[in-house]
């Protein structure tokens, strides 16, 4: 597999960058979870981090590699998992009670 050295920008990990895995399509994943053991042996605290792109091209405005920002939990959904984009097929049924096709109610 693929790796690219990625920046890492905020938080702990600002300044360093590591080799990051690419996906089929070449670019690494949207988020970049951090486990980080707790010294008295709790839970790990886990940073996590979002992909952004570094630049963009001149002409068509295309993303030149891309780096991760520290996601501070603040912002919608940071750090839960499964939540991206939400498509209209994968809302919850709204139909009340019954089948959707029953006319009797």
């Amino acid at each position: 597999m693929k790796s690219e050295e990625t920046p890492f920008e905020g938080g702990p990990m600002d300044g360093r960058s590591l080799p990051v895995l690419l996906g089929p399509t070449g670019t690494p994943p949207k988020t970049y979870r951090i486990p980080v053991p707790d010294d008295a042996g709790g839970p790990p605290t886990v940073l996590v981090y979002r992909r952004v792109p570094r630049a963009h091209s001149k002409r068509l405005g295309l993303p030149k590699g891309w780096k991760y920002e520290y996601s501070t939990g603040d912002e919608e959904g940071a750090g839960k998992p499964g939540s991206g984009l939400r498509w209209p097929w994968t809302k919850p049924d709204a139909t009340p009670g019954g089948k959707p096709d029953d006319t009797h109610g």
